[in-house]
């Protein structure tokens, strides 16, 4: 196979397949969700008796997108609460994007709620829309802290956006979303000082205290909780750091029953190293090797600040760690055949579920160069010991380059359509994958793949 560099092919058997149970928790969270906001519906409904005239009408419709701003502020604090019965089945990546998606949708419903309530009470007042959003605004209960809130809310949705992102950096954004808290928070009494729906409906009232309370409640103890209890259970330290490639380094990591922390094959956590310009942030890492009772073990390449100084690690610098996260694991094949798809640091989980995963394993690793193939000799050992097969695919030599597309990886994987392929790269080489595999007759639904950040 010219498209190889120096493969290491040895087909045949791997670890025994088990087909694994398909949790229903992925199709129930949408289906709850959507019946939430059903109640919230219902509960407008069964408050208005009529709706006349164009002031009726706009305040209504306030009233609604007001409800429904309400209801998705809570769903979209659930969505990223870290609860693992729904992270480890949906899946970190696509919370993500549903906590994005939602979080679009929420500024959207609060603004369309603060311009009809403010013209409809106008149009009742008979006065102009800036002397009625004063009035609103200083003389009803809670108002001003719900502007306070509603406007921290919007500049949070504002500066979230895919342009704003780009411009600063991954902490800057990950705090950033901590004013949300407050937004929040400011926002609420503001619902049951004012809302129609809530004012003389003493039930209303319970139901939103448990929502929200319970919300906080699983805030609390997945985002906080539970993180210190193991940071002081398990006891991370550094033991070492070694160069594995050019510019990527394996950190390694000591402890206590720490293959209780490490979480299944393909998982990440949350790193927070307590060194200096470190210890403010947590960024997350999948492992590089099956969690060990006293060893873990990360993969980290160069890409900013924060994963520069990893390189610079001293021995004995406490670590906090935070997961496991995602649904990257054996529990998504549903397939004996398997492809795991790597591109430059993505070999990361790919190279423990390359140890780990049942069934008949294939990998095909791509990097620009033979140096920066990492933990290659990890990977023969593994293969050579499961029988399995490696494709080493660079683009320099040019003899050893190949394109990713679908004839390539069908030569390099025969009957491509029958495997389960677990993905992981850069965001380019993940799209090109993905249509390269679709084009090659793999479903949609047998294509993994996870961004694993947060």
């Amino acid at each position: 196979m010219t498209a190889t560099f120096t493969p290491t092919t040895a087909a045949g058997r791997g670890l025994r397949h088990r087909r694994p149970r398909r949790s229903a928790v992925p199709y129930l969270v949408p289906l709850v969700i959507w019946a939430g906001a059903v109640g919230v519906l219902a509960l407008w409904w069964s408050d208005t008796s009529s709706v006349v005239g164009p002031s009726g009408w706009l305040t209504g419709a306030g009233r609604i997108t007001g409800l429904l701003a309400g209801y998705a502020c809570a769903v979209l604090l659930a969505l990223m609460a870290r609860v693992p019965l729904v992270d480890h089945t949906v899946g970190t990546d696509r919370l993500a994007r549903w906590h994005a998606l939602g979080g679009r949708c929420t500024v959207a419903l609060a603004l369309a709620h603060t311009l009809l309530i403010i013209w409809g009470s106008s149009l009742t007042s008979h006065t102009n829309v800036l002397s009625q959003t004063a009035t609103l605004v200083l003389d009803y209960p809670d108002l001003l802290k719900g502007t306070i809130g509603f406007l921290l809310f919007l500049v949070t949705g504002v500066l979230s956006a895919r342009a704003a992102r780009r411009r600063m950096s991954y902490e800057t954004w990950h705090y950033l979303h901590f004013a949300t808290y407050l937004a929040v928070f400011l926002a609420f009494g503001h619902q049951l000082s004012n809302g129609a729906d809530f004012v003389s409906n003493r039930t209303a009232q319970v139901a939103w205290y448990a929502l929200f309370l319970g919300v906080a409640a699983l805030i609390a103890w997945y985002r906080f909780a539970v993180p210190v209890r193991r940071g002081l259970r398990h006891r991370l330290r550094v033991a070492a750091v070694h160069p594995e490639a050019p510019g990527i380094v394996s950190v390694h990591l000591t402890g206590h029953r720490l293959d209780q922390l490490g979480g299944a094959p393909g998982q990440f956590l949350r790193w927070r190293f307590l060194a200096r310009g470190l210890w403010w942030t947590a960024n997350p890492y999948s492992l590089s090797a099956p969690a060990h009772p006293g060893h873990l073990r990360i993969t980290v390449k160069t890409a900013g600040g924060h994963s520069a100084a990893l390189a610079l690690l001293r021995p004995g610098t406490r670590v906090w760690a935070e997961g496991p996260y995602g649904a990257f694991t054996a529990d998504r094949r549903t397939s004996p055949k398997v492809l795991l798809l790597a591109g430059g640091v993505g070999i990361t989980p790919l190279r423990t579920l390359f140890e780990t995963l049942p069934g008949q394993v294939s990998l095909v690793y791509r990097a620009r160069r033979p140096d920066d193939l990492a933990l290659r000799g990890e990977l023969d050992a593994i293969a050579a010991r499961r029988r399995a097969v490696v494709h080493y695919v660079v683009d320099e030599p040019a003899a050893y380059s190949s394109p990713l597309n679908a004839r390539a990886l069908s030569a390099l994987v025969p009957d491509l359509a029958a495997h389960d392929v677990y993905l992981c790269g850069p965001p380019g080489m993940t799209q090109a994958a993905i249509r390269a595999l679709r084009e090659a007759g793999v479903p949609a639904r047998r294509i993994h793949h996870e961004s694993f950040a947060l």
